[in-house]
């Protein structure tokens, strides 16, 4: 009996990858592909038929099959350990504790999640004298704040009746992080007050009804800790930042990156029409490049601006000291050129909705009339799911991309219990009245589209999602 020397190892690895058809193994053109357990074992057993000759017995069960196969597995482990630290050494493929170590080598340390909990918002009972409440409507995005200091923002469309004077609302923190878990048992922390009643346009309609009355018509009680904010971005998200964050500074890339991180920016476009040549001047391929230069000479003396275009989160105030606007300014203070400014704009939101008729099965719905049903509390709580699933795709869309119908019929269908949702129509509402030009008589009507229309959007417009139950009937 002899040794088996490197030649007929390698002749035993070359028979056994003909006759098992095994794939490429190693570092390969499409990453680290570890051995699979049945390659080591088939190796492992044909060199120990080199070894003691084929007499040998190793079918299942016997003691030296059971060997082999137990010294396979620790071999196959030890593949998948040497992948995973390849897998570490890149951002495209690492997770966990790698892939933040690769982020703050790149300066983008893994943020935290915002701290969600819930909050009960209840009406006077009985009014203030003097003050007759058909409704009070506080839409998602009124921002609340604690005595110590603390901003959240309410995360639903809320509308305070007589008949559901109370109801419990979903907050979430408007700055990312653990000291935003708070608990009610701290004064310092408890939610008790609007952030900016006399500028906050979500809560315009309860800030003039309060001030008429001089007291409080709503108030808020916190019982239950928030939670959340000592938690991290997912692998996903976090990877999808360092994947488009730049390598270099000065660039287009760095202040995107830049004003995205910032609390209360949803999305953000960075223009710089003059950088690069402009393939779209008329004269571009007319002349001698060595003669002319490309377009016009610009006037040194004017300082040069590229757009900066921001769509904010409902909670996001845009103006004062502390707004948005200040906070994406000083995050581009440090990245932008010498002599080279931002032009920072808000886009223009346009409001979508829906309408459609829902038929439901398998889902506990009480019963009687269409009215009855629709105006029930599950019927209530299923329309606020769908909205959530409508809003998750609206709230994905960038500058400029349209609101499609069937988009919109897909993320409805998805919903457990959908069975059919039928003449859905995207609904486009007028721009909210801070931004309406009053000199104008004539008020806009929301524009219910043709069925299957989709809504359409300018470069500088995002869509914003808009709950209206009144149009969504089950039938």
């Amino acid at each position: 009996m002899s040794t088996p020397d490197v030649n007929d190892a390698l002749a035993i690895d070359a028979s056994v990858t003909a006759s098992t058809g095994s794939a490429p193994f190693g570092v390969t053109d499409g990453g680290f592909v570890p051995k699979p357990f049945a390659r080591i074992l088939a190796e492992k057993i044909a060199l120990a038929q080199a070894l003691f000759g084929d007499g040998i017995d190793v079918v299942s069960g016997s003691a030296l099959r059971s060997m082999l196969e137990i010294s396979a597995l620790e071999d196959a482990r030890t593949w998948s350990a040497a992948a995973a630290t390849f897998d570490s050494l890149f951002v495209a493929s690492a997770r966990g504790a790698a892939l933040s170590a690769l982020g703050a080598e790149l300066g983008l340390p893994r943020p935290f999640l915002e701290a969600s909990g819930v909050i009960a918002l209840k009406l006077v009972q009985p009014p203030p004298a003097g003050v007759t409440l058909t409704s009070v409507p506080i839409r998602r995005g009124a921002r609340l704040s604690t005595a110590g200091g603390h901003h959240l923002s309410v995360d639903q469309d809320v509308l305070l009746t007589p008949d559901a004077a109370s109801r419990t609302v979903p907050v979430v923190a408007f700055y990312p992080g653990p000291e935003h878990d708070l608990d009610p048992s701290d004064p310092n922390q408890a939610i008790d007050r609007w952030f900016a009643p006399d500028i906050d346009p979500s809560i315009a309609e309860l800030a003039a009804a309060e001030r008429a009355a001089g007291s409080k018509i709503v108030t808020i009680e916190h019982t239950k800790p928030l939670t959340g904010g000592s938690l991290q971005w997912p692998d996903e998200r976090y990877r999808r930042l360092l994947l488009g964050a730049p390598r270099s500074t000065w660039t287009v890339d760095a202040i995107r990156v830049a004003v995205s991180l910032v609390p209360g920016v949803r999305q953000v476009l960075v223009r710089d029409l003059w950088g690069g040549l402009d393939l779209s001047q008329s004269i571009f391929g007319d002349f001698n490049f060595i003669e002319r230069v490309f377009s016009s000479e610009r006037d040194l003396g004017s300082p040069y601006y590229f757009t900066v275009l921001v769509a904010p989160h409902p909670a996001a105030i845009w103006d004062g000291p502390d707004g948005l606007y200040a906070q994406v300014a000083s995050a581009i203070e440090d990245l932008r050129p010498i002599g080279i400014f931002p032009n920072i704009q808000a886009a223009d939101e346009v409001s979508v909705g829906f309408a459609c008729d829902l038929i439901v099965k398998g889902l506990p719905l009480p019963g009687g009339s269409r009215t009855q049903v629709n105006a029930s509390a599950a019927a209530v709580d299923l329309k606020a799911r769908l909205f959530a699933r409508v809003r998750a795709y609206v709230d994905a869309l960038g500058f400029g991309e349209p609101v499609r119908a069937s988009e919109v019929t897909w993320a409805l269908m998805s919903e457990p219990g959908i069975v059919d949702v039928q003449n859905l129509r995207l609904v486009r509402y007028p721009p909210p009245a801070s931004t309406l030009d009053f000199r104008l008589v004539v008020e806009e009507a929301p524009q219910v589209l043709a069925l299957g229309e989709n809504v359409v959007l300018a470069a500088n417009q995002v869509a914003v999602a808009t709950q209206d139950d009144a149009r969504v009937a089950i039938t």
